[in-house]
């Protein structure tokens, strides 16, 4: 039951989730701001230009064990970890008197995760009374409450979240979606192949494995928590059903959601959860995601004896605590989380997970002082240039597009000009002085300040929204874009070279930070981000003949990408992919032509025998300059909104006219050669 705010992320995301950096020197630039050594020019470009751009490159590159990626994005995460180290061994080796407070909460948080031999000599007492909690649940109540709990960090079938409401962007409500599985999606539970077998053979003994640790050496229990979740499973809906934002917004009252899906204890979740039956307005509503696995969801809960709901809440407690706990709990979750679903064959060093921890929980806090040592205002200036640029671009595009009608046009003019535009960080700074960190105290300190966040999001649920809050902290390798507020967001740690730099060439910077740019604006034009107004506000301002040719264009975007084939027989599933995906293609064709509007008239020179066209190109190749282990390419097509790399270059690039002309020598035959009658064509 983590608050979370509703974004439409970038994959960059990743990168901020695993860490890494290829084997090797790092790379140099040349000063236009490519690197032309990693480019294979014996591969045509049509042929497969994530190679041409990237081929000498991918040869050698090597996936740390530590990491599930290698690359672009990876590089720039390990120069910020380099940067957030240096910031916490200047807080462990200050006195007291020379930090403030907040500063004295960063560093007692991170010496508690540090210290492995206090956590060794601890063993499970820190858990030890949530376990005693769970064992002595004897109702479906009781086990609901724990559930709605916010100290205990476990869903069950239903999770819950204070997020935006959709329809009414200016007010706060408690959104419910389906949870519950401890593998990261449906699928996982339902296919038929092999690999898929042997995860979940692996998940059923990682299921016994964390019962042991809590005293319970039986295998029908364990296979009991495994029958119960592929119940759940076999409810649920798919990953790209749950994309429909109107699909998901089911306005109920407490009491008619309490009729709708009556065989789970409502009144004992909520009341744990601190949220009144009440508001202002009278009865609560709160808005139910997956509107149909609801009532099933419900019903598989009544059906299951309580004594298999508590084995299931043991390992959930100890999977979420796994980290603040001895290496034996630990090494065992990561044995099945980061080995057999990631792919990854090592940890992560104790030091970066301190520090992610810190920037998990006390993100504002640690990414203040990250960006007065390592973000100068020069380059928020210039990325704030960069976007109005693009902004203009899409303005300029929006007033001559061909297929769409004056009505609609003039409501798409309406939101690109109320964009609202973040960069670096926030304005405000998150207060955390309510937060207790405790010297020692891990588990305590983790939970607390969990639960801190709950209630500060909770305290705030019938109150006015804070547009000025942000979704992700300032060291972040990512960006977002969010409907609600219909604001696209950069923190300082993406704003750096290779994807940013403000000694490069113009046409560099436009092909890597401005089609990540290009890419949040297209959120908000993408299937989704398109039902979404200029205020935030969710609806159709379309009409309906222009509706009809916009979901005709994409659809054949999605069947594209539903031929791509990262693994054998793992197809990429396009309409899980097409936000994503529409937001890579358009975002690529608006940067393109605010690089051509930046020259004025002007003839861009010719660098290394390359046209600016050309550059505007390659870099784009080179921003997504990446290697996956099988495990993580396998989850992230199974359960993720995004493509793997090699397609969100290829299947990009190969409807865009402006690529065909920069390269003459793409022929039909090529493999990614579309002749012009099937690109798609939206801006």
């Amino acid at each position: 039951m983590k608050p979370a705010v509703r974004l439409f992320l970038s994959a960059l995301l990743l990168a901020a989730i695993c860490g890494g950096i290829a084997a090797g020197a790092e790379p140099t630039f040349p000063p236009w701001g490519v690197t032309l050594s990693y480019m294979d020019p014996s591969v045509s470009p049509g042929k497969d230009f994530f190679r041409y751009t990237n081929g000498s490159w991918l040869r050698t590159a090597v996936i740390p064990p530590d990491r599930r990626l290698a690359g672009i994005n990876l590089e720039i995460e390990l120069r910020n970890e380099a940067e957030l180290k240096e910031i916490i061994a200047s807080l462990m080796s200050k006195p007291d008197a020379q930090l403030t407070i907040e500063e004295r909460k960063l560093r007692d948080l991170y010496a508690a995760f540090e210290n492995t031999a206090q956590i060794e000599a601890a063993g499970l007492a820190p858990v030890r009374s949530y376990l005693d909690r769970i064992a002595a649940l004897g109702t479906d109540k009781d086990i609901a409450a724990f559930m709605g709990a916010p100290d205990t960090q476990v869903d069950g079938p239903f999770g819950m979240n204070i997020e935006i409401d959709d329809k009414n962007p200016d007010a706060y409500a408690v959104q419910l979606t389906q949870s519950g599985l401890g593998m990261p999606d449906r699928d996982y539970y339902l296919l038929k192949d092999k690999d898929s077998a042997a995860i979940r053979q692996a998940y059923r003994k990682y299921l016994g494995d964390m019962l042991a640790f809590a005293g319970v050496h039986d295998a029908p229990r364990a296979a009991a928590v495994y029958a119960l979740e592929e119940r759940m499973a076999q409810v649920e809906w798919p990953a790209a059903e749950r994309r429909e934002a109107e699909k998901v917004y089911n306005p109920m009252s407490l009491t008619a959601l309490a009729q709708f899906a009556p065989q789970f204890p409502w009144e004992a979740f909520f009341a744990a959860a601190g949220v009144t039956q009440r508001s202002p307005k009278g009865e609560r509503i709160v808005i139910v995601g997956e509107k149909s696995a609801f009532p099933q969801l419900a019903a598989v809960f009544a059906h299951t004896p309580v004594t298999v709901w508590r084995d299931y809440l043991t390992v959930r407690c100890l999977h979420s605590r796994a980290s603040d706990l001895p290496r034996r709990v630990d090494a065992t979750d990561f044995g099945f989380y980061g080995v057999v679903l990631g792919g990854q064959k090592q940890q992560l060093p104790r030091d970066l997970r301190g520090i992610r921890l810190l920037d998990g929980l006390m993100g504002e806090a640690l990414g203040k002082l990250y960006v007065a040592r390592f973000f100068p205002p020069e380059a928020k200036a210039k990325i704030r240039q960069l976007v109005a640029n693009l902004l203009a671009a899409y303005e300029k595009d929006i007033e001559t597009l061909s297929w769409m009608s004056p009505a609609t046009r003039a409501q798409a003019l309406e939101k690109i000009r109320h964009f609202t535009v973040k960069v670096g960080y926030p304005d405000s700074w998150r207060d955390y002085s309510a937060l207790e960190i405790v010297p020692g105290e891990l588990v305590r300190d983790v939970t607390n300040a969990e639960v801190f966040e709950w209630n500060r999001e909770l305290r705030r649920l019938d109150g006015p929204v804070d547009r000025s809050e942000w979704g992700m902290t300032p060291p972040t390798v990512n960006a977002y874009y969010d409907p609600s507020l219909n604001e696209i967001v950069f923190p300082a740690g993406i704003l750096q070279p290779p994807y940013f730099d403000p000694a490069a060439d113009d046409a560099v910077n436009y092909g890597s930070i401005g089609a990540a740019i290009g890419h949040e604006i297209s959120h908000g034009f993408d299937d989704q981000g398109s039902k979404y107004d200029a205020s935030g506000r969710l609806h159709n301002w379309w009409t309906a003949q222009d509706r009809a040719n916009f979901d005709a264009r994409t659809n054949m975007l999605a069947q594209q990408f539903d031929e791509y084939q990262p693994l054998p027989g793992l197809h990429v599933n396009g309409k899980l992919t097409l936000g994503e995906n529409i937001a890579d293609f358009a975002g690529l064709v608006m940067a393109h032509k605010a690089y051509q509007l930046s020259l004025a008239g002007r003839a861009a020179p010719v660098l290394n025998g390359f046209s600016g066209d050309q550059r505007f190109y390659i870099a784009y190749g080179q921003s997504w300059r990446e290697v996956w282990t099988d495990g993580l390419t396998r989850q992230t097509v199974l359960s993720n909104p995004h493509s793997p790399s090699a397609f969100r270059v290829d299947g990009a690039v190969r409807n865009d006219d402006g690529w065909y002309a920069a390269f003459p020598q793409i022929k039909p035959g090529d493999a990614y050669y579309l002749k012009p009658a099937e690109r798609v064509r939206l801006w």
